[in-house]
């Protein structure tokens, strides 16, 4: 069903000042000349979650407070919230504004920080300063959310708030989201709307991203041409991330050297004689294991993952004995706790994996030493790099360039979100043990052959051969 506000002349070459007037006995003159292609398609998304922008000056903020217009306007009684991480980002960016373009026709309660229009709707002004904050809004119930700057937020934020949107009417029930590279939400609104990796109780077809950059703002590059020189002026990571919206590049992260068109290739059949290796790290929260294999020359290639939650060791084990088949390993390395034995049991996690098919070997837990080796793998020289990524290793792909350098510990990657570091973390305890090439195996030689190569041996030391 096509709502109202889609239904608007907006976008029809008519009057935008006629749209406010259908819907309220008072007039307000909204400028929509300028409106870019991205911004029309946020206008016109029927999606329940909509994020839009990627990058810095695409016109996020403006579109959003314009969509908060249209709804209210065109749907009487609506109830809307809008929420910044912090009142005083609130306050700057969106109080004043929202003030001046809705005078005389919304009143606006500092108070209460509520917008309240001549048809009943409203729109609530909000913020989430600390994880704690978003229980405020537990229990109640909102048609639309904005969340402005989306990747400020953290997921529990953003969990919390999926359940106020609801109500026993026709009016839409969306999210709309702006968003930027970076920041403690980073990956979860990647996860959802860039790499659309989704749970099982999360819907794709719920989820719209619509990327814009500074480009896409026509009346920002008129206005301040200096912007554009500003972004091409930052450094390689943060221009790439602010200014094309690069999510894979981000200011802090540990593994600049990660270069996807260099790292990550397409599946190819390993062959038989190369030397196999698997590394594991294990928790209830996530059993995460890699397969490596080592060519010829010593470059590895990273073949398979696995990556699943709430595993028993009996029920992770038998997955990695499946999909393992008959191949042979020269080790599977582990971290050192699995061989912790507690009070309750006298047999260790490592134990438990041996009598279920799976035998490990203790690998090192220095953190640091383990990350430095993986960056010395990713190094690119020539253009090329001795660690390769099967394109079909997706959890490593997104998880390894998401880490972010520890302030305290330049040398160490942060532990937070810790959802990203269980599949690095089995990276980096194979990182830290040897390995060594692989070695092509001896054609085998006809009897005719062999007897030529005992000829020539013969005659190399000085002796006569027999003849046969």
């Amino acid at each position: 069903m096509q709502s109202n506000e889609e239904k608007a002349p907006l976008f029809q070459n008519k009057s935008p000042t006629r749209v406010a007037r259908a819907a309220s006995a008072r007039a307000i003159r909204l400028d929509f000349s300028l409106v870019n292609e991205k911004q029309e398609r946020f206008f016109k998304s029927e999606k329940r979650f909509i994020a839009y922008g990627g990058a810095r000056g695409g016109g996020k903020s403006w579109a959003l407070r314009h969509k908060a217009a249209l709804l209210a306007l065109n749907y009487a009684g609506i109830k809307m919230l809008l929420l910044r991480r912090t009142y005083q980002e609130l306050e700057q960016n969106h109080v004043t504004e929202l003030t001046a373009m809705l005078n005389g026709v919304a009143k606006y309660n500092m108070q209460r920080k509520i917008f309240t229009f001549p048809n009943g709707s409203i729109l609530k002004l909000g913020y989430c300063a600390a994880e704690s904050d978003v229980l405020q809004y537990q229990g109640q119930e909102y048609d639309v959310i904005f969340i402005d700057e989306a990747t400020q937020f953290t997921e529990y934020q953003f969990s919390a708030l999926t359940a106020c949107v609801r109500g026993a009417n026709n009016f839409p029930k969306r999210m709309y989201l702006t968003c930027n590279p970076g920041g403690v939400g980073h990956e979860w609104v990647k996860r959802l709307f860039v790499s659309r990796r989704y749970k099982d109780s999360e819907r794709p077809d719920d989820y719209e991203f619509i990327p814009a950059t500074v480009f896409d703002n026509k009346a920002l590059i008129d206005n301040d041409p200096g912007y554009v020189d500003m972004l091409n002026n930052l450094p390689d990571d943060i221009r790439e991330a602010w200014r094309d919206g690069n999510w894979d590049m981000l200011a802090g992260r540990y593994f600049t050297e990660f270069d996807r068109q260099i790292h990550v290739i397409e599946p190819f059949e390993i062959p038989e004689h190369w030397r196999r290796y698997r590394s594991i790290d294990y928790g209830l929260d996530c059993l995460a294991c890699l397969w490596i294999a080592v060519d010829e020359r010593g470059n590895y290639y990273i073949y398979r993952e696995y990556a699943e939650s709430d595993k028993t060791i009996a029920d992770g084990a038998a997955d990695l004995v499946e999909l393992s088949g008959s191949e042979q390993y020269d080790y599977t390395v582990a971290p050192t706790d699995l061989w912790a034995r507690s009070q309750e049991s006298a047999k260790a996690k490592a134990d438990l994996f041996r009598e279920n098919g799976v035998p490990l070997m203790k690998g090192s837990n220095n953190r640091e030493a383990g990350w430095l080796a993986i960056k010395d793998m990713l190094r690119v020289s020539g253009g090329d790099s001795r660690l390769k990524i099967f394109s079909v290793c997706g959890r490593l792909i997104e998880d390894l360039p998401a880490l972010q350098r520890d302030q305290k510990r330049p040398t160490d990657c942060m532990i937070e979100p810790h959802e990203i570091t269980h599949v690095p973390d089995a990276l980096r305890y194979f990182a830290l043990e040897y390995t060594f090439p692989s070695k092509k195996p001896k054609a085998e030689m006809s009897a005719i052959a062999e007897h030529e190569q005992r000829l020539l041996k013969r005659a190399r030391r000085g002796r006569k051969a027999p003849l046969f």
